[in-house]
């Protein structure tokens, strides 16, 4: 707790006293509403009957978040497990993850569900919205948002008029992150909107062997857009977005050699991560005036290839070569009531309701290869061993119908009531086999069906129109389906469900400079899958069931405005999440152990200001600094990382077309390893992990119009 203050403290006072000197105001004293569109229709935050977390435009910027997860500490109860390759980023909400295969939080961007975690986390380019909405959506989203859901929501461009922008930030370990955009109409009725952005920089980690470093970033994102009104009530947008990334190696290292040498590893053989994104997506709205028509298409593309020291040691004993690629289609057609219009039932009562249908396939495939070298698998083989595990192919196609209906009573009482129905249908094609026969190969060709309904009751009463008092209860689920690659008898894998209870408050006070939102949940499991790691092939994982489990927890999220030029903010989450009375992972009675890579908390406080000192001219700030407890990092509750903090400053000048700034994350150098599985004898402590991010800081300049 005193690092806690003395921190907190610390971050307080590199910031308020630059606040005191502003003098000149400003005109609005109150918080900005945040519309979401967390329950698929645009509506206010402080309305819906559900814990979410909006992180705007301005936030964003101010804060220089360039992915999802550079988010995630302004939302409680999320915890993201990422490794150095950007394409490993799996976010957790209240306990609830599992593998990027098969999330149990989905991230939607511009309402297509990322189906794999690979294309989830790619750098933000004319965001204009990020949502982290916590507890199951499944009566609305179906699959894979049992925990929760992501959604990030692009910026439209200007009918209006051209702006644009270009962003040149520097810092330590060589970081570039150049960013450009440009957008505006062409004639009344098209506008364009164009991005482009590059980054790099040098590894934090430095292989002690050739003294190089090793998980170095370079990437490069793009995406365009049009938007077309051909009349009023009708509208087009086509987004075309992609990004190729070349990476370093994973910086994996033995636990315990992490421990006592931070952002050091040893290995004869260092390899690399590439991955390629594109994605299309059409969206097309008709606002009439009693019914929207909305149609989401979506087609995502994405291939990776990793080649990696899969002993991570000086020795030549193992490495491992790995390409995966998948096509995914997605579409949704949903009709709902129009905004200024819902169905009267009397004068007191009326109906706001939606209803949908979603299709998608997914054709996913993997070949893997490691290479043994000699006498590593036994005394006996003096050659080197090929081991593929797996080739494989799986094939999922799936469909969803749904519908939501909202009765409000008297302006302050509304009584929601949704369920969805889901079918999938998967199909594997699944073989493991060595480069000379010596063992047996092993194939599996399969197919399973998985159907499941699930409703939600929501409750919302509203003494005022500032507050807000809810209660909502639903049924979550997540699909089944197959391991590329798994022990025997783990080829596949059933379906996990949770129910949710769960009870909040939202209020505004002080004349609309202050909003409060607590809530409390109750989770209740039953299968949970769990992403554990196939000890027989080293770097492979698989997914299986291991029985009951529960979560409960608290969320509170304060944000106020303070003076007309200062808001602060802080949130705070806490989470109880334990395997059930009789829950067996690979084997072993795991009951009451803690649910892995959960934190006990988190938290976070901050700051953030802007002060004009000339009629172009303004000084801005933000400070903040957040909080994860403790977590474990296996079933078995072997391991784990103690609580930490990380700190974050920014403070720069803009004028009208330009604007310079100096910023600064992980400001105190924290030492945290966020993530790392069990490795069995190839890692002496019996663990490999990842250093977080060490202390980063820089010099950003750029122009706007």
């Amino acid at each position: 707790m005193n690092r806690f203050v003395i921190r907190a403290a610390a971050a307080a006072a590199a910031l308020f006293p630059t606040v005191a000197t502003a003098q000149s105001p400003v005109p609005s004293i109150t918080l900005p509403p945040v519309v979401v569109t967390a329950q698929k229709e645009p509506a206010d935050l402080q309305r819906l009957p559900l814990s979410a977390t909006g992180v705007l435009e301005e936030t964003i910027l101010g804060a220089g978040i360039r992915i999802a997860s550079d988010a995630a500490l302004l939302a409680p109860n999320v915890h993201f497990t990422q490794f150095s390759a950007r394409k490993l980023s799996t976010v957790r909400m209240r306990g609830i993850g599992s593998s990027p295969g098969n999330p149990g939080v989905t991230t939607f961007i511009d309402g297509v569900p990322q189906l794999n975690d690979n294309t989830s986390s790619i750098d933000l380019l004319n965001v204009e919205r990020i949502e982290f909405v916590r507890g199951p959506q499944s009566a609305l989203f179906g699959r894979n948002t049992l925990g929760g859901l992501v959604n990030i929501v692009t910026e439209r461009p200007s009918l209006a008029r051209w702006s644009g922008s270009f962003v040149a930030p520097f810092g330590n370990y060589g970081s570039t992150d150049l960013r450009g955009t440009a957008g505006g109409p062409l004639g009344d009725k098209v506008a364009v909107g164009f991005s482009l952005g590059h980054s790099e920089r040098e590894g934090f980690t430095t292989n002690a062997v050739t003294g190089n470093d090793l998980d170095f970033r370079s990437g490069t994102t793009f995406k365009a857009q049009a938007l077309f009104t051909p009349r009023s009530d009708w509208e087009a947008r086509v987004i075309v977005s992609g990004e190729r990334a070349r990476d370093g190696d994973y910086a994996l290292n033995d636990l315990g050699a992490l421990r006592n040498s931070p952002f050091q590893a040893a290995r004869d053989f260092e390899g690399h991560t590439d991955r390629d994104v594109v994605s299309t997506t059409v969206l097309v709205r008709h606002e009439g005036p009693r019914v929207t028509l909305s149609s989401t298409t979506g087609v995502v593309n994405w291939q990776t290839e990793d080649l990696t020291d899969l002993d991570y040691t000086p020795l030549p004993l193992i490495t491992r070569e790995n390409a995966e690629e998948a096509m995914q289609f997605t579409q949704e057609v949903r009709l709902a009531s129009a905004a200024n219009a819902p169905v009267r039932l009397s004068d007191g009562a009326a109906l706001r309701w939606q209803s949908g249908v979603f299709f998608f396939t997914q054709n996913y495939d993997q070949l893997a290869v490691n290479t043994f070298s000699p006498f590593v698998l036994s005394p006996l083989v003096p050659f080197y061993i090929r081991q593929t595990s797996p080739q494989a192919a799986l094939e999922d196609l799936g469909v969803g119908v749904y519908g939501q209906g909202t009765l409000t009573f008297g302006e302050k009482l509304d009584l929601t009531l949704g369920a969805r129905l889901d079918h999938e249908q998967k199909d594997a094609q699944m073989d493991t086999f060595l480069s000379l026969a010596i063992a047996p190969p092993a194939s599996v060709t399969a197919d399973r069906s998985f159907t499941s309904v699930s409703p939600q009751l929501a409750v919302a009463y509203r003494p005022q129109s500032s507050q807000t008092l809810y209660a909502t209860v639903g049924r979550g689920f997540k699909a089944g389906g197959f391991n590329p690659s798994s022990p025997p008898g783990s080829e596949s894998y059933g379906e996990e469900h949770t129910w949710n209870l769960e009870g909040g408050v939202k209020t505004g006070w002080a004349g609309g400079r202050v909003t409060t939102n607590a809530s409390a949940f109750l989770i209740d499991w039953d299968d949970l899958q769990l992403n554990l790691p196939n000890l027989s092939v080293p770097g492979q994982f698989y997914i299986a069931n291991v029985g009951a489990a529960s979560s409960a927890g608290l969320e509170l999220e304060v944000n106020a405005r303070a003076h007309p030029r200062l808001d602060v903010f802080g949130t705070l989450g806490y989470t109880h999440a334990r395997f059930g009375d009789g829950a067996i992972s690979s084997g072993v009675d795991v009951s009451d152990n803690d649910i892995p890579n959960t934190p006990e908390y988190t938290a976070s406080l901050g700051a953030q200001f802007n002060h004009a000192v000339a009629a172009a001219v303004s000084l801005y700030g933000r400070g903040e600094i957040g909080f994860s407890g403790a977590f474990r990092y296996d079933d078995l509750n072997r391991e784990g990382q103690d609580a930490y903090s990380l700190a974050n400053f920014r403070a720069g000048v803009r004028g009208r077309y330009v604007f310079g700034e100096v910023w600064v994350r992980n400001a105190f150098g924290t030492d945290y390893i966020p993530v790392a599985f069990a490795y069995g004898a190839l890692a002496p402590s019996g663990f490999v992990g990842e250093m977080g991010a060490p202390r980063t800081f820089g010099v950003s300049g750029g122009v706007t119009f």
